[in-house]
C-alpha cells in the first residue's frame, strides 16, 4: 500500500465536530477525510432540532445538566454533564458570531423550543428545523477561509494503522471503491465520522452513516463503550422513503400530538408527559402502535395548521414528496435507528484508548448521553468535545507547515456488494431494534458472522459489520431493560448494571464465536 507523510492532523469525517475540530487546531496544518462533497452526507447537516444550552435567564446549566442527567437513565457521567452543559453558552456566542443566523425574537434573544424531558424550552434553532444545515453552511464557509486547512472530499476512511498500541496512520480510498487504499501519516488522528443508524433498515441518518469508524477504531484494537445503547426516534415520517425523513420533535414541542389510525392518542396512558416523554419511551410506544396495526401518526393540525409549512420547512417538504398535507393530514411516523449513543470510548479530552487517536461527536461515547441521550445534546456534544480534542491535540504538535496532501492513483478497488449491506441493515432491524430478546440477538450476531464471510475482505463491510457486532453483543450481556436498550426477556432495571458498558472487538467476537457453535 502507498503511503503519504501528510505532516498534517487526520480528520475522519465532515460533520460539526470535524469541522469544529479543523477550525480550532488552526493553524496547525489539518487534511479532513470527507466522502461526499463539503457539507453533503453529514447527520449534522440533518439535524431539525438544534443545540440544547440554557440561554435564557430562568435557566441555568445546572438545570440542563439535571435533565441530561436524568433522561441517560442512570449511566450519564454526571461531572461530564455538568462540564458540557457548563460550556454550552460559549459554543452558541461562537457560532453566532461566525455568521449562523439563529432565531432571534423582536429584543434580540434567542428564540427556544421545548424538547422531549427538557424541563423547559432551551433548544436554540434556526428556521424552526434548519439547524443542522445553516451551521455547518457557517463553518463550511469558515473553514474556506481557513488555509491550513485541506478538505479531501470522495475520500474514505476504510482503516488505522496502529503500531504497538499507537495509531499511526489512516487507509483511504475512492469512496466509490474504484481505487486500492492509500496509507496517510499524520501528527495525530481525530475520528468525526457519525454513528451507526444506517446499519438498520429504518433510519433517520445520512446512507453512508452506518458505523463504520467505530467499527474501524474496533478492528484496530480500541475499547468501545455503551454499543448497546442505540436511540430509535419516534417520529420517522413512515413513506417508504431510505433514509426517513425526519419530523422534528420540536413539534411535539410545540404542540403536535401522536394519534393512531382511529384518531386516539395514546401517548397520554403512557408517561405524564405524554408525548414529550424520554425518546426511548415515545418510540416503544410509537412501535407498539406500528406492531399491533394501528399505524401511529402525528397530527400538527390543531397545534400548528397552515404555519408548519414557513416554520418547519423541510418537514413540509418531506411531507410534499410522500403525498401528504400536513395542515389537514396527520402524518404517519415509524421509530426509526437515529442516534448511536455508544462509541469509541473516550476522556475529558477526546482521547481514546489507543494512543495517537481521539474521537468526538457521534462516533465517540463520552458519558454524557448514558443509556438515553437528551435531546439536542448531540450536536453540543460535537462541538464540546470537537473543541477539546483539537485543544488537546494541538498541545503535542510544532510549528510545522505542511504541502497539500496528493493521493497517488492506485487502480483497483472494491465496491461494497449492496445485497450484503441491505442484509445486514435487516438483521439488525429484525433482531437489534426497538424491543430485544436473547434469542434475537443470537440469530443476529450468527447472521453477521455468516455475511461477515461473504465480504470477501471488504474492509468497508467489515467496518459496519465490527460495529453491528458489537452492538449485539453488548445487547446481549446486558440482560435488563435501561433507557434505549429494551429486552423484553429482561423487562426490569437491574440497579447493578447502572454503569456504562465496555467492549473490545476481540471481546465481542469471542462472544459472537460461542453463540456460533452453540445453535438453539
Amino acid at each position: 500500500m502507498p503511503v503519504v507523510d501528510t505532516g498534517r492532523v487526520i480528520i475522519v469525517g465532515a460533520g460539526l465536530g470535524a469541522l469544529y475540530a479543523a477550525l480550532h487546531l488552526a493553524p496547525h496544518p489539518v487534511v479532513m477525510i470527507s466522502p461526499e462533497a463539503l457539507g453533503q452526507g453529514a447527520s449534522s447537516a440533518w439535524a431539525q432540532g438544534g443545540i440544547a444550552a440554557a440561554m435564557a435567564a430562568a435557566d441555568s446549566p445546572e438545570a440542563h445538566a439535571a435533565d441530561t442527567v436524568r433522561a441517560g437513565a442512570g449511566t450519564v457521567d454526571a461531572d461530564v454533564a455538568a462540564s458540557v452543559t457548563a460550556e454550552a453558552r460559549a459554543h452558541i456566542l461562537e457560532l453566532t458570531a461566525l455568521g449562523t443566523p439563529f432565531d432571534r425574537d423582536a429584543q434580540g434573544g434567542y428564540v427556544l423550543s421545548r424538547e422531549a424531558a427538557h424541563g423547559l424550552a432551551r433548544v436554540v434553532r434556526v428556521r424552526g428545523d434548519q439547524a443542522g444545515r445553516e451551521i455547518m453552511a457557517a463553518l463550511i464557509a469558515e473553514v474556506a477561509r481557513t488555509p491550513s486547512v485541506q478538505v479531501l472530499e470522495g475520500v474514505m476512511a476504510v482503516g488505522l494503522q496502529a503500531q504497538e498500541g499507537r495509531v499511526v496512520g489512516v487507509a483511504v480510498a475512492a469512496a466509490d471503491g474504484a481505487s486500492d487504499p492509500v496509507m496517510l501519516r499524520g501528527a495525530a488522528v481525530l475520528l468525526a465520522g457519525g454513528g451507526s443508524g444506517g446499519l438498520y433498515a429504518l433510519t433517520t441518518n445520512p446512507p453512508r452513516i452506518r458505523g463504520q469508524v467505530i467499527g474501524m477504531a474496533a478492528r484496530a484494537g480500541a475499547v468501545i463503550a455503551d454499543a448497546e445503547f442505540v436511540q430509535f426516534h419516534p417520529t420517522a415520517i413512515d413513506m417508504g422513503e431510505d433514509p426517513a425523513p425526519l419530523a422534528t420533535e420540536a413539534l411535539r414541542g410545540g404542540g403536535a400530538v401522536l394519534i393512531n389510525r382511529d384518531g386516539l392518542r395514546f401517548m397520554q396512558a403512557v408517561h405524564p408527559d405524554a408525548e414529550l416523554a424520554p425518546r426511548d419511551i415515545v418510540a416503544r410506544a410509537i412501535f407498539a402502535e406500528t406492531q399491533a396495526g394501528r399505524r401511529p401518526m402525528l397530527d400538527t393540525r390543531a397545534a400548528l395548521g397552515a404555519e408548519i409549512v414557513e416554520r418547519f420547512p423541510a418537514v413540509a417538504a418531506a411531507c410534499k414528496r410522500g403525498g401528504i398535507d400536513p395542515v389537514t393530514q396527520p402524518i404517519p411516523v415509524a421509530a426509526a435507528a437515529h442516534y448511536h449513543m455508544g462509541g469509541i470510548a473516550v476522556t475529558w479530552e477526546g482521547r481514546s484508548s489507543l494512543a495517537g487517536l481521539w474521537a468526538c461527536g457521534e462516533a465517540s461515547a463520552t458519558g454524557l448521553h448514558g443509556a438515553n441521550r437528551l435531546a439536542s445534546n448531540g450536536l453540543l456534544e460535537a462541538l464540546v468535545y470537537g473543541r477539546r480534542a483539537a485543544l488537546d491535540i494541538a498541545q503535542g504538535l510544532g510549528d510545522a507547515v505542511a504541502p497539500p496532501v496528493v493521493l497517488p492513483s492506485v487502480p483497483g478497488g472494491q465496491h461494497p456488494d449492496p445485497d450484503l449491506i441491505a442484509q445486514l441493515r435487516q438483521v439488525m432491524t429484525e433482531n437489534v431494534g426497538v424491543v430485544r430478546d436473547a434469542g434475537g440477538l443470537k440469530t443476529a450476531l450468527r447472521r453477521i458472522a455468516a455475511l461477515e464471510a461473504q465480504a470477501f475482505g471488504d474492509a468497508n463491510f467489515l467496518n459496519m459489520t465490527a460495529t453491528a457486532t458489537l452492538i449485539a453483543a453488548a445487547a446481549l450481556l446486558r440482560e435488563e431493560s435501561r433507557g434505549a436498550h429494551c429486552r423484553r426477556d429482561f423487562p426490569q432495571v437491574n440497579p447493578a448494571l447502572a454503569k456504562p458498558s465496555r467492549l473490545t472487538l476481540a471481546e465481542a467476537l469471542a462472544q459472537r464465536q460461542i453463540v456460533t457453535e452453540t445453535q438453539e
